[in-house]
């Protein structure tokens, strides 16, 4: 069990955790189950007020969780500054959520003795309720934003489920000041003991999701960890709900009349967007259609591309060489930007291409994730191909359209692109993910496990939610929201 008295986020910063055991994962589930009856239980605002807690005590703590997450995962300063205030921005909208109300999506329907369906209407009201306990798998790639504190611990407390991360391997020791920072805050604004724990290790991970008490689980990640761990909350005796992140290219389909009038804007800021993070982002654009007369591929070729840039861990490393190997020797493949990577191994900036002909007979190969800064310029002929082509994609986060509002071709791509991604763009790029009140971070398999639901924005508090109805109940046995004061 997590015990908030055990580390400072200095001595974490010099001792990684060690694997969680079997015997304290019993105690964590257990208190996780008790604290789970008892935050269903508590005011929205005293939920809110905890959260806001932790926002306040993360920004408190600033200097001194970036150095410890700069150590583990050689991300720059500014960016795990930028990532930890949206990190605690989307804490404090969660509250405000919550004390708006509107996420319980309360429904009434009076008795109506004159109903037409053929019997009286009895009185009914509906709202949500929290699903229990819920594991949460940490993200490797934003060790703040969607880890220990990110959106899924956020929104799972806000819906009023206790919580179980499971840290990340490549941040142990961030993991560790985080959870500490954040169990000390939520005791200290009245939360139940067990609300929050942290536990370290896969296999302590996978033992949790497989225990009965457990309600639902969230994932971000890769395909093949996502799956298997989704496979594994669904043939349990009980099925659970499993939120899962695993993988997406976001293609990017330009039109003629946008690539013959801005060609160089358009290879920038294609370079801009799928280098950030060093290609490390799930929504980076990693396929960009262009036609083949255009200038935009030359542009790109004759581009300042950034310099190599470290990746999270060895692992992400190992996984972006044997991604970008299995892409560059599909056939039709060429490699047209390439450097030398850096003497400590960090990458540089590749790009490639093929033809639309060549991706239509390979679509399988040649659409696969490349996570890191590498990425795919695909040329077509004709502007119909682009339809076709939209039709390849298994489900992504998110789809870009490059044009102009008067491109016959809009509408038919928009058509298509709206079965296969959760967001589509327009003349935007689709790294930088807004946590808001509209935003859907998801999409179709395998994008997500969960096709109806976002893991960003402030409606993914339903996630861990389910509806009841209360029918014939007096006033005063109802909840707070369905009574008619």
């Amino acid at each position: 069990m997590f015990d908030t008295q055990e580390a400072s986020p200095a001595r974490a910063a010099a001792t990684s955790p060690a694997p969680t055991s079997a015997e304290q994962l019993a105690e964590i589930i257990a208190h996780s189950e008790t604290a789970s009856r008892l935050w269903a239980q508590t005011d929205p605002g005293q939920r809110a007020s905890g959260l806001e807690a932790m926002a306040d005590a993360l920004d408190a703590k600033v200097d001194q969780l970036v150095p410890i997450a700069q150590q583990e995962t050689h991300l720059a300063e500014a960016r795990l500054r930028s990532e930890l205030q949206r990190t605690t921005f989307q804490l404090r909208l969660f509250a405000e959520t919550l004390r708006d109300g509107s996420y319980l999506e309360v429904r009434i329907d009076h008795a109506d003795p004159q109903w037409p369906m053929g019997a009286p209407r009895p009185d009914l009201r509906r709202s949500q309720v929290p699903l229990g306990p819920v594991v949460v798998f940490a993200a490797s790639n934003f060790p703040f934003a969607f880890s220990v504190a990110g959106g899924d611990t956020a929104s799972a407390l806000a819906a009023g489920c206790s919580v179980i991360l499971k840290a990340h391997s490549g941040h142990p020791r961030l993991s560790l000041a985080v959870a500490e920072i954040v169990s000390a805050a939520l005791e200290q604004a009245g939360a139940p003991l067990g609300v929050f724990h942290v536990i370290f290790g896969l296999e302590s991970g996978k033992a949790a999701l497989s225990d009965p008490r457990i309600k639902a689980g969230s994932f971000t990640g890769s395909i093949q960890g996502g799956r298997a761990l989704f496979d594994l909350a669904q043939s349990r005796p009980e099925p659970i709900p499993f939120y899962g992140e695993l993988g997406s290219v976001n293609p990017v389909f330009v039109s003629a009349s946008a690539a013959a009038q801005r060609p160089e804007q358009i290879a920038q800021e294609f370079i801009t967007s799928m280098t950030l993070g060093a290609g490390q982002f799930c929504t980076k654009p990693g396929i960009l259609f262009v036609p083949d007369e255009s200038q935009i591929l030359e542009a790109l070729k004759a581009a300042s591309w950034p310099a190599p840039a470290a990746l999270l861990n060895d692992r992400i490393v190992k996984g972006y060489r044997d991604s970008l190997s299995d892409l560059s020797s599909a056939p039709g493949v060429e490699l047209v930007v390439s450097a030398a990577d850096d003497p400590d191994g960090s990458p540089a900036p590749s790009l490639l291409s093929t033809s639309l002909q060549s991706l239509l007979a390979h679509p399988k190969q040649l659409t696969a994730e490349v996570f890191g800064p590498t990425a795919l310029v695909v040329s077509y002929q004709h502007e119909e191909e682009l339809v076709q082509a939209a039709e390849v994609f298994e489900g992504q986060l998110t789809s870009t359209i490059i044009g102009n509002d008067d491109d016959q071709i809009a509408a038919e791509l928009i058509s298509v692109l709206s079965r296969k991604a959760g967001r589509i763009l327009w003349n935007q790029w689709p790294t930088g993910v807004s946590v808001t009140y509209a935003q859907q971070h998801g999409g179709p398999y395998p994008a997500t496990t969960s096709v109806t639901s976002t893991s960003v924005g402030t409606a993914a508090v339903s996630r861990f939610l389910r509806p009841i109805a209360y029918q014939g109940f007096p006033q005063h046995l109802l909840p707070v929201e369905l009574r008619e004061a």
